[in-house]
């Protein structure tokens, strides 16, 4: 045999030989010559012979039948390696190849990327074509750093099943990040690189956020059994203090009977004594001694009631800790499910099924039908619950099932549908009945399948996957396991209870040819070689005889069994929870409810009620103690009379046992007292025991102690008991117990809120050492060396160092969401045995000391190259030894006790920092103002306020700060600056139930955001806020821009162009002191909140869409979206419409009451007004000047109890005539601006008895007529009619002055004496001449005098404020909005133009000036200098007001 396959072997080398142009004779002499060998097609089935070529550096084989690769251990020169299109199966046989730069394996069986590690020359590595499945084998490639070129892909051959998942080529990107070309492709340019980076990222900050997710589902939830657990323990703790009370008494009683009988024994003893005094004496001994045992009777059943509450307790306790297991374990697949969705790149995704998805209903019904209540009756089962199911979607094993059902179908030519259709079943997975269904083994059947390398008791598993149509095949043989287990150990615990849970999973099967068999242990593969599965039907698994049974269920329940566990897809997974006859204990359903109603009334029928009523038989036993007096405060006297002597330094016991004591003052005389009993009194803190040195016993306990600091001094003392108090940070107090009581003896700490309870016992034990007892236990020597070893291990040193450290330099691109110090170490630990040089410490970059139970960080000073930390788990209470780590990146800190975040000012590098669940009440100032990395920032579960401190983290992409105590909606405005944040998570915190609509609110203020308290925010989501927030001014805005709160002393509002809407300010008297409004260029359409400002004087609201004052409430018909929104934020004004005119009447009836009592500047114009009566002006009863311009105003109207207007402008609006309801009272106007309307007649003037300036300029007048009804304004001094038809005509200036006397400017010009003489003039003439036409051009002194006098050529379409206006707002007051452009239209303005002298007067009046109208009149050249220089500025600038208090 051998001498045939030497044979073979030569006859191979021969073919090699001779197809490379060489002898085989002369091969061994020159085979080292040559460096390239070349095989095609047929003629080597095996690699041999290469041992001839040493100095092979490239090696070529095409089409040959090799299965695997070999005999290649002497070819370490080779550089370029092909074998493709053969037949290999697995890579191997390339360890000795460690200069192999090039390999080609493509066309071939390969199923799996692997032994490629000692390659690190490799460069190019192409595996196209092959049965490449898995894409977690595409991250054995990232050790190979200089691989460039990878094909997996190829058009011109067949792809890899894994170039078919999602994902893949970001997957391969990322973990490849040198590959320059990737399947053919170039993939070298740096944009590609960064978004398969970025995608990443992404990808792993979701499923973070989503675990975090998971994990606060879960704190809530054990958070709820938490505090239903201590509405339970409450009564029982009640009873319990309630009876320590009594106790006490008695014995402090007893002491007393004690002492007495003492005193009687002793003067007994005196022979002086009379025979009679004796036998008194003793009579009183033996009262008290009948006392005396009364008391030790009466203390034995108190002690007695205590063990039964105690007993009570450690039954509620035991049933949460229960409770607690089964949660964990129902949320303990929920974590590695998106771990494992990560790591594949989405492959498996796994989706829990609510009752709207068919295909939970569908399992549901599945589990229904195939369920027997008579197979579980035996069991105390009557039904199911489902409790959860989770459907698995793994596109990996999928696609395999795929691919063999086909290959079947393809062989078997099936074209009968139903056949098809059989040949599929749904079918449950039957788990090993005596083995707990174990996560890990439960996560590899999801992820990778059944593999036949599955270890299981049954030997069948290995065979084939064993599968069952019913429920009772694949659950009654583990809970008669489960309740046989529970017998035999007789346990009394409510452990056996567990049963009651199941886990189904549920698998698509197909089943192809199949047999009925009838012994199960006969089922192989050898037994059945031609079939896909065997089918065993319930009456041959069975040993015994069926039992009766009212159904026929059993006569379909079978057992499967399926030889390839391809064809088994596992698709949903379910959680069960049975249904029994006797109920289950738990804390929301057990007896112990019973507990809850007590403290309401206790029922005759009850079940605690007998034992209740026994703790009163033995409260009210004999002796009955009378209640003392309850000490508020101490001082000598009561000290005395307590201690019942008079001498301080003879006081040794002192009982202050049940007062009302927190301060402990003048005990320093007491030197000598060695006993001090302070329990059940109100103490914080004993910091006033420190000088009573030589004190051996203090009770303290059943009080509210919640530090240690400040109790020192104490050597001497031996017991000390704080019981029952509200001690928390274990360490701290430990501490202080180790520095000032060096010789206890007994210390009783239990009932205590403690922080870390696991490990205090422990660390008690191994820190006091001179203890005997704790909580009443004695310490037993193991216990004590247990603690000692524990303690040791509470320190870092050079061994734990070592141990939990790594040297790798670069961060590993692994898709996981754990630190990279954990992951670090678990990948690559330093080892405690690792070779040590000088400077081992330098090269630590990555240290995990997570459960270490340290209490502080040392000897970390050398280590200033490190990179990653994780210190989570521990008792670690302050930031400090982290000082030399400036190298940071990430640090992780979590489950500690630190109450602040200081000591990292230098850590300029980190990038991530997490600190959940510690004790964290705020975040200073300027902690992160170095943090130019910072990316991620977790401080979950602490007990942050304010979040001010994170306004310079501008790098900060991720923000969990979910169960923190912050409460202000000002705290989301801290974040308004971090444009990168993504990621926000407040859960928890106080401000979530305050703040109404919280969500939108958060959406609204922080666009950038991409989630929101684990839910991902959807587009909706950013509408619905903008339209309920957006253009809200509110406080928290006004303080955001101000940078404080302080508002009192504000005067000035300026707020134009921000798309304002509605005004909130709350509290509105925070501005009460506010006098100037600049809302320009908003949105309002009502005044909304700006009505409460009680003492604002001017307010601007031009280019706005006000409709009214105050929103109108319409009737409730079919609502709009913004009629919505208006129902929630009543003040916006939205969904307001005009009245119709039949209304206006009855709103002109409306008496309403005053508004705005100190406003008397109001600016509307250009805000679309048209009608005046709804705007409700007749409210504003002090308003002096009214500027209207600019809108769609056809009547004056509604104006008529402004009483004090002295200024009215309704320039450039529709009036066309004044109706009778105009001008109907006696006014006090004293201008009026009308101009660019549609007037035609001037009729109804008549009130306007003061009336000094009158604008007509730009309307339609066209009747000298209408002109001559002026005459009624005898006050008139200035007037413009320019622009109007009549002026075509020159005459109409010498009628107007000759009709007005007082008129002194017309049109812009003056009026002066020559102008009068030329008017009375021109009159003269036209009297004489009454029956002819005489044109102003044939007048020859109209030619010679006014052959000059043209109509201005701009038009006025609005009002320009005068100087003293400008002068009254200030120098910063805002009216020209940024859309003056788009307005230019309307803009013109003359550039001579004093039409507003007597507005000049109020405001300078406003000011304190008092400014005659004359002396205004004498200066009309000044005024006209003040409206020229507006002129460029279209209207007043918007720098006008001071600078004080401006926002």
């Amino acid at each position: 045999m051998i001498e045939c396959e030497n044979l073979n072997q030569e006859e191979i080398i021969k073919e090699l030989c001779l197809c490379n142009g060489l002898s085989y004779e002369v091969v061994g002499q020159e085979g080292s010559d040559f460096s390239k060998l070349e095989m095609f097609f047929s003629g080597y089935p095996r690699i041999v012979g290469l041992s001839l070529f040493p100095n092979l550096t490239s090696l070529t084989i095409v089409a040959q039948d090799i299965k695997e690769i070999s005999g290649l251990e002497t070819c370490a020169l080779l550089k370029e390696l092909w074998i493709a299109e053969c037949c290999v199966e697995k890579i191997g046989g390339l360890e000795e190849c460690r200069n192999l730069e090039k390999l080609y394996l493509y066309y071939n069986k390969i199923s799996k990327i692997e032994n490629l590690e000692k390659l690190t020359r490799l460069v190019v590595l192409w595996l196209n074509h092959n049965a490449i499945r898995n894409i977690e084998d595409l991250t054995n490639l990232t050790r190979l750093h200089c691989l460039k070129d990878l094909c997996l892909n190829d058009p011109q051959y067949k792809s890899n099943p894994v170039c078919l998942l999602c994902n893949y080529s970001t997957h391969v990107l990322y973990h490849l990040p040198f590959l320059q070309r990737l399947d053919t492709f170039d993939v070298s340019a740096k944009q590609i690189k960064e978004l398969a980076d970025t995608t990443t990222m992404k990808k792993i900050m979701y499923y973070n956020m989503r675990i975090k997710t998971i994990q606060r589902h879960l704190n809530e939830d054990l958070e709820k059994l938490k505090e239903r657990k201590c509405k339970l323990q409450k009564l029982p703790e009640e009873r319990i203090k309630l009876f320590s009370f009594a106790k006490k008494n008695l014995e402090w009683e007893l002491a007393e009977l004690k002492g007495s009988s003492k005193g009687h024994g002793d003067r007994s003893n005196n022979n002086k004594m009379s025979a009679l005094e004796k036998s008194k004496n003793c009579e009183a001994v033996e009262e008290e001694t009948s006392s005396q045992k009364k008391i030790l009777t009466k203390l034995n059943a108190l002690n007695d009631r205590v063990t039964f509450w105690n007993k009570k307790l450690d039954e509620i306790e035991a049933i949460y800790r229960i409770e607690v297991k089964q949660k964990k374990k129902s949320h303990g697949l929920l974590i590695p499910f998106l771990l494992i969705e990560l790591e594949t790149v989405g492959n498996i995704h796994f989706e829990e099924g609510t009752r709207a998805d068919d295909w939970f209903n569908s399992c549901y019904e599945l589990i229904l039908s195939r369920f027997c209540t008579w197979d579980f009756k035996t069991y105390g089962i009557t039904g199911v619950k489902v409790k959860r199911v989770i459907k698995v979607n793994n596109r990996i094993l999928r696609l395999k099932f795929e691919e063999k059902f086909q290959k079947f179908l393809d062989n078997e030519d099936i074209h009968d549908s139903e056949s098809y259709r059989k040949m599929l079943e749904c079918l449950f997975y039957v788990f090993d009945p005596e083995v707990t269904v174990k996560k890990k083994h439960l996560l590899q059947i999801l992820e990778k399948g059944f593999k036949e390398s599955e270890t299981s008791k049954l030997p069948l598993r290995k065979e084939a996957v064993i599968l069952a149509n019913s429920l009772s095949l694949c659950e009654c043989p583990r809970i008669e396991f489960l309740q046989q287990k529970s017998k035999d150990e007789k346990k009394n615990s409510f452990e056996h209870e567990l049963f009651r849970h199941g886990i189904l999973l549920i698998t698509k099967v197909f089943l192809g040819q199949s047999v009925q068999g009838h012994e199960p242990d006969s089922v192989s593969r050898a037994n059945y070689p031609m079939v896909n599965s065997v089918c065993i039907p319930r009456k041959y698994l069975l040993n015994s005889v069926m039992r009766q049974r009212n159904c026929d269920c059993g006569f379909r329940q079978c057992k499967w069994f399926v030889f390839d566990h391809d064809l088994v897809l596992p698709e949903y997974i379910v959680e069960l929870e049975y249904i029994t006859m006797v109920k289950a204990h738990s804390l929301f359903s057990s007896f112990n409810n019973v507990i809850l109603e007590e403290s309401k009334k206790i029922s005759e029928g009850s079940v605690l009620s007998q034992d209740l009523k026994f703790d009163d038989e033995v409260l009210k036993m004999e002796p009955r103690i009378k209640p003392r007096p309850k000490l508020i405060s101490l001082d000598d006297k009561t000290i005395l009379s307590i201690a019942k002597t008079n001498i301080y330094s003879h006081i040794v016991s002192l009982n202050l046992h049940g007062n009302s004591l927190s301060k402990l003052r003048d005990l320093s005389k007491l030197t000598g007292l060695r006993k001090l009993s302070i329990s059940f009194n109100e103490f914080t803190c004993l910091d006033d025991v420190h000088h009573l040195y030589n004190l051996e016993y203090l009770d303290a306990s059943h009080n509210h102690v919640i530090t240690l600091e400040g109790f020192r001094g104490l050597m001497k003392l031996k017991h000390l008991d704080l019981s029952w108090n509200q001690l928390k940070k274990s360490g701290d107090e430990i501490n202080m117990l180790c520095k000032h009581t060096t010789n206890l003896l007994t210390l009783d700490i239990h009932h205590n809120p403690w922080q870390k309870p696991a490990t205090l016992r422990l660390s008690v034990i191994g820190r006091l050492k001179t203890l005997t007892h704790l909580d009443g236990l004695l310490i037993s020597e193991e216990e004590a060396i247990a603690a000692m070893k524990f303690i040791t291990g509470t320190k870092i040193t050079q061994l734990s160092l070592l141990r939990y450290s790594s040297t790798k330099e670069e961060k590993p691109r692994i898709l996981s969401i754990w630190p990279s110090a954990k992951i670090l170490t678990q990948i690559s630990k330093l080892g405690p045995h690792s070779h040590l040089s000088g400077n081992w410490y330098l090269k630590i970059t990555a240290l995990n000391l997570d459960g270490q139970h340290l209490f502080e960080i040392t000897n970390l000073e050398k280590l200033e190259n490190l990179k990653w930390a994780s210190f989570s788990n521990n008792n670690i209470t302050k930031m400090e030894g982290l000082e030399s780590c400036i190298k940071l990146e990430e640090l992780t800190l979590d489950g500690n006790c630190i109450s602040k975040i200081e000591g990292i000012s230098k850590m300029t590098k980190l990038t991530h920092l997490s600190m959940n669940n510690n004790l964290l009440t705020g975040l200073e100032k300027h902690t992160f103002d170095n943090m130019l990395h910072l990316h991620s920032l977790s401080l979950e579960n602490n007990r942050i306020t304010s979040l001010s401190g994170l306004q310079k983290v501008f790098t900060l992409i991720e923000l969990y700060i979910s169960n923190n105590y912050i409460a202000l909606n000002q705290e989301i405005y801290s974040l308004k600056g971090l444009c990168n944040l993504v990621i926000l998570d407040m859960y928890g915190n106080i401000v979530v139930w305050n703040q109404e609509n919280y969500r939108l609110f958060v959406i609204f203020h922080l666009p950038e955001l991409k989630a929101l308290d684990g839910i991902s925010i959807e587009p909706t989501e950013t509408e619905c806020a903008k339209d309920l927030f957006g253009g809200r001014l509110t406080s928290d805005m006004i303080s955001e821009r101000q940078g404080h709160s302080n508002f009192i002393q504000m005067q000035e509002l300026n707020w134009t162009s921000s798309s304002i809407r509605t005004v909130d300010l709350i509290p509105i008297d925070q501005f009460r002191n506010v006098c100037n409004v600049n809302l320009q260029n908003n949105n309002l359409t009502s005044f909304s909140g700006l009505i409460y400002l009680p003492k604002v004087k001017v307010l601007c609201l031009n280019y706005n869409h006000i409709e009214s004052i105050m929103p109108r409430q319409k009737p409730q018909t079919h609502l709009t979206n913004r009629q919505q929104l208006y129902q929630k934020v009543p003040s916006s004004g939205y969904g307001q419409q005009g009245t119709s005119k039949t209304n206006r009447d009855i709103m002109s009836s409306e008496n309403l009451p005053p508004i705005m009592h100190s406003l008397e500047v109001l600016h509307l114009g250009y805000n679309g007004i048209c009608n005046l009566i709804q705007l409700q002006l007749n409210r504003l009863r002090n308003l002096k000047f009214l500027f209207l311009q600019g809108n769609e105003i056809s009547q004056v109207e509604g104006l008529d109890n402004l009483v004090v207007l002295q200024e009215l402008v309704v320039d450039h609006n529709r009036i066309r005539a004044f109706n009778d309801s105009a001008f109907a009272k006696p006014s006090s106007l004293l201008a009026l601006h009308l101009e660019e309307n549609r007037l035609r007649e001037l009729s109804k003037l008549q009130p306007l008895v003061k009336l000094e300036k009158l604008f007509l300029g730009y309307n339609k007048i066209q009747e000298m007529a209408e002109l001559e009804k002026l005459d009624v304004i005898s006050s008139l001094r200035e007037l413009t009619v320019y622009g109007n038809p009549i002026c075509r005509k020159t005459l109409h200036r010498h009628v107007l002055i000759f009709r007005l006397p007082n008129l002194q400017m017309l049109d812009g010009i003056p009026v002066n004496s020559d102008d009068r003489a030329k008017a009375e003039f021109h009159f003269s003439e036209l009297q004489t001449k009454k029956n002819s036409f005489i044109t102003v051009t044939s007048s020859p002194v109209d030619c010679g005098s006014f052959s000059h006098v043209k109509a201005p050529p701009i038009k006025i379409t609005n009002v320009i404020l005068p100087g003293g206006f400008s002068h009254y707002l200030g120098s910063n007051f805002a009216l020209t909005p940024e859309i003056e452009d788009r307005k230019s239209k309307n803009a013109g303005i003359m550039a001579n133009n004093p039409r507003s002298i007597h507005a000049e007067i109020a405001f300078r009046q406003l000011r304190g000036i008092n400014i005659s109208p004359s002396l205004l009149s004498q200066q009309n050249i000044t005024t006209q200098n003040v409206y020229q220089g507006n002129q460029d500025e279209g209207r007043i600038s918007g720098s006008n007001f001071p600078r004080s208090n401006r926002m």
